[in-house]
């Protein structure tokens, strides 16, 4: 009897729960916007639990699903949370430029008392992210860009050592890249010679390591934090684990309180830091702005706001510009005559500049440039853009509308490889961003930066990197494809970043050994 009394009860709440899914899960329908049938989202909500397919998988099957139905847009959901999906390129423009003012925010799970280092630049919303965002855009200035140049280009020194090493091997080309760039952004962030390089099991690279995988838990914890924000802050639950929070605030603490102590300058991020802490200003070579007027509000920059801007710049540049020059590498490996171009192209600005990379002479290589900018097309580090409605909004020429607290998602991998916006979308064309098809090339259908008030920051920052350790390996590299790349990739379920399963590896020859400066 208590065996049948019980599976009584559990039927009963099975049913219950299914009868509350099933409200939850018609939002969009009530809306007159399309969605999936309910078994299929009870189908999502189980893969996303047991987190079954990568990232990339996710947005280029929902992506698919809308276009296959000739939509402009659909609803779709996070768990039973409604998100709204625009395909419409017209739709994604008034979302990012021309409405912005109803999409300021991210939507981003932060809790600033808990968890400082979660209150960064790319979370933070209204108020507090368009003060920030105005005081940090000018460490982001080519003034500033040329005065971290030669940082950035010493972090190039150990790359011939390491390849030389494996000369005869295929070589797993993003692991020597996110080396690279360790050493770059550490150098530039904190001031610390990470020796990434030559040393790969370096403490820097342990800890920003956990932002880009996201085993089952870390995924649970994430969907809890968009689905239940409010519990997520009561129980005091941080974005990133503790280890490495403290890891992180106490070595920005500690290295504030030496450059302090005993005046000491550094052509570097950190240095910017601090003249906005004591301040409230910076200021740039190409714009000199005055220290007058800065209210006490304005001026709040403290230890903690330092920790998390400096914590987001190493996630960011580690890995979107590794993996970009990972997959640059790739494509030219595959592309030899657009590989011999390129180089072709370093080779003579390099001579014009007395041997020596520059600049300014960085800047006059436009076709690797293009290189970098259909790599970013067909591989865009950060896969789908998040934006929250922050006031009603009816979607332009519909009935639909967006109430005030609904997510949105772009999904720039799906856009960018959309036979509608781009011919061929599979193959390699750097041409596409040369100067004549840039003009003809429709708004918002590259999205790499994203678009708007709220594009990246630091997008000077991670192009000078990036081309730079391009330069670094095809001057002294040939590349060729190794069959120890399993193709077509299959993107890793265990990272929120687009990472190849199994890596991806080249074979290479040296052609020659010329240093940069």
């Amino acid at each position: 009897m208590a065996v049948i009394t019980t599976l009584y009860f559990i039927s009963i709440c099975i049913v219950l729960l299914l009868v509350w899914l099933k409200s939850k899960l018609s939002y969009w329908h009530k809306r007159g916007l399309q969605s999936p049938s309910f078994l299929q989202l009870l189908i999502n909500i189980k893969t996303s639990l047991r987190h079954e397919q990568s990232v990339i998988d996710k947005d280029l099957r929902s992506y698919e699903w809308i276009k296959s139905r000739g939509l402009k847009h659909a609803g779709l959901y996070r768990m039973w949370r409604p998100i709204y999906h625009p395909v419409d390129l017209d739709i994604i423009k008034h979302i990012l430029q021309s409405d912005f003012d109803h999409f300021v925010d991210r939507g981003m799970f932060v809790n600033e008392k808990g968890d400082p280092l979660g209150a960064h630049l790319f979370s933070l919303a209204g108020k507090k992210w368009r003060l920030l965002r105005n005081k940090l855009t000018p460490t982001f200035s080519s003034g500033k860009m040329k005065m971290m140049f030669e940082t950035v280009l010493d972090c190039t020194k150990g790359i011939e050592k390491v390849m030389d090493k494996q000369i005869g091997k295929p070589v797993h080309i993003k692991e020597i890249a996110a080396r690279f760039t360790t050493d770059v952004i550490g150098s530039c962030a904190f001031g610390i010679e990470c020796n990434s390089l030559e040393n790969p099991d370096c403490e820097f690279r342990r800890k920003v390591g956990v932002f880009f995988k996201e085993d089952f838990f870390q995924s649970l914890k994430y969907i809890m934090m968009g689905v239940f924000p409010k519990l997520m802050r009561m129980l005091n639950v941080q974005f990133f684990p503790k280890e490495t929070s403290d890891f992180f605030m106490n070595l920005t603490r500690e290295t504030i309180e030496y450059r302090e102590k005993n005046d000491v300058r550094r052509k570097d991020f950190m240095d910017v830091m601090i003249q906005l802490k004591n301040t409230g200003r910076i200021i740039d070579d190409d714009q000199k702005r005055s220290n007058e007027n800065v209210s006490e509000e304005e001026n709040e920059i403290t230890i903690g706001v330092i920790a998390a801007q400096c914590l987001i710049f190493f996630a960011a540049g580690y890995e979107t510009s590794s993996s970009t020059i990972a997959f640059c590498l790739y494509e030219l490996a595959k592309a030899k005559a657009i590989q011999d171009k390129v180089r072709a192209e370093i080779k003579r600005v390099i001579a014009k500049n007395g041997g020596q990379l520059t600049y300014d002479g960085l800047s006059e290589m436009k076709y690797l440039e293009q290189c970098v900018n259909e790599t970013l097309r067909k591989y865009p580090p950060e896969p789908h853009l998040l934006r929250m409605c922050t006031k009603e909004y009816q979607i332009p020429n519909t009935d639909v509308i967006l109430e005030k607290g609904t997510k949105v998602l772009i999904n720039s991998v799906a856009l960018q490889r959309d036979p509608d916006n781009y011919k061929e979308p599979e193959k390699f064309d750097p041409d596409r961003f040369n100067e004549e098809n840039s003009k003809t090339r429709p708004a918002c259908s590259f999205l790499s930066f994203g678009q708007g008030p709220r594009n990246c920051i630091g997008q000077r920052f991670g192009m000078m990197q990036t081309k730079i350790g391009l330069v670094a390996f095809l001057m002294n590299y040939e590349f060729s494809p190794s069959e120890k790349t399993k193709e077509p990739f299959e993107y890793d379920r265990n990272f929120n970043s687009m990472t190849v399963k199994g890596g991806v590896w080249l074979n290479f020859n040296k052609i020659a050994s010329q240093p940069l400066h």
